[in-house]
């Protein structure tokens, strides 16, 4: 009976699919965890801050009772990082899928429009859809290295316009939006446009827009501590925006999304300098190793990145679920594409690794290619 009950928008919707654990594909394979390489999740490979540990072990006596809905502190270091207004801030306890959740619930009534170039981050269409938006999807020029169609977003503004979502750099293509591109669209519009910058801090400085959000009452830029930061598996997001959005979003933002070691862990880590420059540092050294790796394979096309990822066309005669199936026999795990709307199924995401993983991958891929 309770089938009955279902919003059909429900019953439409297909799960989202995540990277593949190292736990799930020893499992699978019968392989060794220790010597399994993921490179599909676009996290940190040299994990989180080492201050974290004593940092948690301090608060462990208090774990019993509710946190903060939001530790000043915490506040106050996220401001410092990002270089922005703590009044400027929200901050979520479900990484910045919370935050985009937000925006969704305090912007769209039915029938309201988004719009979303392809391909690109999934959640962006499974939260619109859920609060009963219309999506109206642009592009990004696949045959162009998955450059922004200024055109295909500008066309499909109306009256209806609610939200318009433009990941830079972008996930899974890796590339960023132009400035000026990003200027077109802000300035065409009152509806609100979310700046994605989830892996900002391994593109140029001049790619980081963070400050739009003090400059235009229209912007809205999320950040995550999941990936530079390394943060992943304590979730943990923040979006910069004017105050009066930030209000209307913090009278229905969770009291509590955010636990005591999240918050905690948090701290830990923006104050751990040397952790975060190292962190970069290292990660923008894997991501041209493996690049200029990949590049050597003529049956393989491997784009331009300012992530911590790359994209891969498969052009050896599998398909991307093939490809991804063969490395995966071998310990390696990368991001089968298929699930991004837009992309052909021939497309990996490859995510960096230590330096010692990417030289064992490299040496595996030419096993997989050859």
């Amino acid at each position: 009976m309770i089938d009955d009950k279902i919003r059909n928008v429900v019953k439409e919707f297909k799960a989202y699919v995540p990277g593949k654990s190292k736990e799930e594909i020893a499992r699978k394979y019968n392989l060794d965890p220790e010597t399994i390489i993921k490179l599909g999740s676009n996290e940190n490979p040299w994990g989180c801050s080492p201050m974290i540990k004593d940092k948690l072990l301090e608060e462990l006596p208090k774990f019993s009772q509710y946190p903060e809905s939001i530790n000043p502190l915490l506040l106050q270091e996220i401001a410092n990082f990002a270089d922005v207004p703590k009044e400027n801030l929200i901050v979520g306890g479900d990484g910045a899928d919370e935050v985009i959740d937000l925006i969704m619930r305090i912007l769209i009534d039915e029938g309201d429009e988004v719009i979303i170039p392809i391909p690109t981050f999934t959640q962006y269409a499974i939260s619109a859809k859920i609060h009963g938006a219309n999506i109206k999807w642009a592009k990004y020029d696949e045959e162009n290295d998955f450059k922004l169609d200024v055109d295909s977003v500008l066309s499909q503004i109306t009256d209806k316009t609610k939200v318009i979502f433009i990941c830079t750099p972008n996930n899974p293509t890796g590339n960023v939006v132009p400035t000026e591109d990003i200027k077109k669209i802000v300035e065409a519009t009152d509806a609100l446009v979310m700046i994605d910058h989830a892996y900002i801090e391994y593109s140029r400085k001049e790619y980081d827009l963070t400050d739009w959000a003090l400059k235009y009452d229209n912007v809205l830029v999320l950040r995550t501590f999941s990936k530079v930061l390394g943060l992943a598996g304590q979730r943990i997001g923040y979006g910069v925006s004017s105050t009066k959005v930030i209000d209307y979003m913090m009278r229905i933002r969770p009291a509590f999304s955010l636990t005591r070691a999240t918050q905690i862990s948090a701290i830990a880590t923006l104050q751990d300098k040397e952790f975060i420059y190292k962190s970069l540092d290292d990660g923008i050294r894997s991501r041209e190793m493996i690049y200029e790796g990949i590049k050597q394979f003529k049956e393989l096309e491997v784009y331009p990145t300012e992530a911590n990822y790359m994209l891969v066309k498969v052009k050896n005669g599998m398909n991307s679920s093939q490809f991804a199936e063969e490395l995966l026999k071998k310990g390696v795990i990368v991001r089968d594409c298929y699930s991004f709307t837009g992309l052909e199924p021939y497309y990996v995401r490859i995510s960096i690794g230590t330096f010692e993983e990417n030289e064992r991958f490299l040496n595996i891929l030419k096993e997989v290619v050859e």
